[in-house]
């Protein structure tokens, strides 16, 4: 019976999960460690660590069928994800002298905005829209989106990919299935690189839990992102938005429930 409810819990995480990557390109690990630490008791430092573990394959799914269909800029995208990475670490840095890491709210207060932008003024940029930003801009813009991303990622924990299809398409210009599909690509490394420094610190976590989050959030990524490629740009904005609302109050609510 124990194993049938870590299954079924296991199985809604890595949907919900599945579904944001593939649609909205957010981290998995927003979803899966509320989850795991509300109803399994998963330890918080471990439940986050399977969240991003569930995030890398299921980020690069995505990445890959965006990809497929035209919508992943992967030579710009290299400058914003070597500045996420290093800042990030910068931010986890911050975070550890401080007593109390209370953004972690705030930012799920923010994205909620954030997903109502999206939402009441979906994105529609054009193909021709995008390429008027000159490279020197473009790469600019990167670095600086890059070193804001990856300070929230690092201090905050949470929310990084959501803003990152934030800045993408609101900072960068890009279009919405270029955005998500960039955005993925770049939370596959990312995610990889904060699970390894997650279980190096904390040590093996719950195999079965880790398991069955990362095929369900796999399954779920793919069926999404599939799904994302054949919507029209103003849809799949509103989509996003709905996701990034939806994520950022049932977080909250898992958040009061654990405390």
């Amino acid at each position: 019976m124990e194993l049938v409810l870590k299954i079924l819990i296991c199985f809604f995480a890595g949907a919900g999960a599945g579904l944001g990557t593939g649609f909205a390109g957010m981290s998995a690990a927003a979803v899966v460690g509320p989850i795991l630490v509300a109803f399994l008791g998963i330890p918080p430092y471990e439940a986050v660590g399977i969240g991003l573990i569930s995030d890398v394959l299921a980020s690069a799914v995505s990445a890959y069928t965006y990809k497929k269909n035209g919508n992943l800029d992967v030579k710009n995208s290299l400058p914003m994800m070597l500045s996420v990475l290093i800042v990030t670490v910068i931010g986890s840095i911050v975070a550890s002298f401080l007593p109390e890491r209370a953004m972690g709210s705030t930012m799920q207060i923010a994205l909620i905005f954030i997903g109502l932008r999206f939402i009441l003024k979906p994105v529609n940029t054009t193909k021709e829209q995008m390429a008027a930003i000159s490279p020197r801009e473009r790469l600019i813009k990167s670095i600086i989106g890059g070193v804001f991303i990856g300070f929230i990622c690092g201090f905050v924990g949470a929310g990084g990919g959501m803003m990152m299809l934030f800045v993408l398409t609101s900072f960068l210009g890009y279009q919405m299935h270029m955005a998500v599909g960039t955005s993925v690509f770049i939370m596959a490394f990312t995610a990889l690189t904060g699970g390894i420094s997650h279980f190096a610190i904390g040590g093996i976590p719950d195999i079965t839990a880790m398991i069955l989050c990362v095929v369900f959030t796999l399954i779920w990524a793919r069926i999404a992102a599939v799904i994302a490629n054949k919507a029209p740009e103003k849809t799949l904005s509103r989509i996003a938005g709905v996701i990034m609302v939806v994520t950022s109050v049932v977080v909250l609510g898992f958040n009061f429930l654990i405390k």
